[in-house]
């Protein structure tokens, strides 16, 4: 009679070696389809600064510039305001802003739901306007994409703080409240110092997050190939013009370009993942281990 008891295994087993495969697959693809491009002789190639097709110009280099100082600048303006909002939720606890905490908590949760054309939708009639007003131009710039990836990734951010600080507050509770302390005391002093490994994790994901993302720099940053001077300034980045170009192109220099750019996006968003993997297991909270952009 045959023994069916290790067939869960060996089918999990399968399946994690199909996906090992699909992913070992789609890198070698893609340096496959690279590799030609980037060393091709000349300025056409995409490892150059301009990118003007008409005049056989194929580089891609100022989208690699925008997509880096985009996710940087939402990153900076996003992950302090995560950690803010996550030690309040940790450490409010008066009778009075309970039910504050609850809401506040509650949207958190329901903005990691929320589509991201809908942001950049919003976005399009509610913000732009208000950059054309303050900083001048069309409004469509760095500063209209980067202020949305901030909503995009905070909610983010502000689960992976929670979920890596709470066990250690918890646990700190009993006799630190005891002794005196309040529970933004117990934070501020004994957690916060010793989960600088929870913190980089949360901004590790955010970055990959906001890297990896299309819609938002689609739609609000103007899609100017160029590397952008100031807030102001349009720029396009490198997922943006992944989809332009494969909208409008079946074939030719630029299209095959395109795969030198989804190399790039590959090793950083691979890079990322590997530094928050890292991360996570030289950590002892509970940090999630996985990290990723939304397209």
């Amino acid at each position: 009679m045959r023994d069916d008891t290790d067939s869960p295994g060996r089918l999990l087993l399968l399946a994690v070696w199909l996906a090992v495969l699909a992913v070992v697959l789609l890198f070698m693809m893609v340096l496959a389809a690279a590799l030609p491009t980037i060393s091709s002789p000349g300025p056409g190639g995409p490892l150059d600064w301009l990118w003007l097709p008409s005049q056989g110009r194929f580089g891609i280099l100022p989208m690699c510039v925008g997509s880096l100082a985009l996710a940087l600048l939402a990153l900076g303006l996003g992950w302090p305001l995560a950690l803010g909002l996550a030690c309040w939720l940790l450490t409010e606890e008066s009778a009075t802003a309970r039910p504050l905490t609850r809401f506040v908590n509650g949207l958190i949760r329901f903005m990691t739901t929320v589509p991201t054309v809908v942001y950049g939708f919003a976005a399009v009639f509610l913000l732009t306007p208000l950059a054309r007003t303050v900083l001048g131009g069309t409004g469509m710039c760095l500063a209209s994409a980067a202020v949305m990836l901030v909503l995009l990734v905070l909610p983010t951010m502000v689960l992976i703080l929670m979920a890596g600080l709470r066990p250690r507050l918890d646990r700190l509770c009993p006799w630190g409240l005891a002794l005196g302390f309040s529970r933004l005391d117990l934070l501020r002093l004994f957690v916060l110092p010793g989960s600088g490994r929870t913190l980089a994790s949360a901004a590790v994901l955010g970055f990959g997050r906001a890297v990896g993302d299309t819609l938002i720099p689609l739609m609000l940053a103007g899609n100017a190939t160029q590397v952008p001077g100031g807030l102001a300034e349009s720029m396009r980045s490198l997922t943006a013009h992944m989809a332009l170009v494969t909208a409008n192109e079946v074939g030719g220099a630029a299209y095959t370009s395109l795969f030198a750019a989804g190399l790039v996006l590959l090793a950083v968003n691979t890079g990322a993942s590997l530094v928050l993997r890292r991360l996570v297991r030289s950590s002892s909270g509970p940090v999630p281990a996985g990290s990723g952009g939304a397209a």
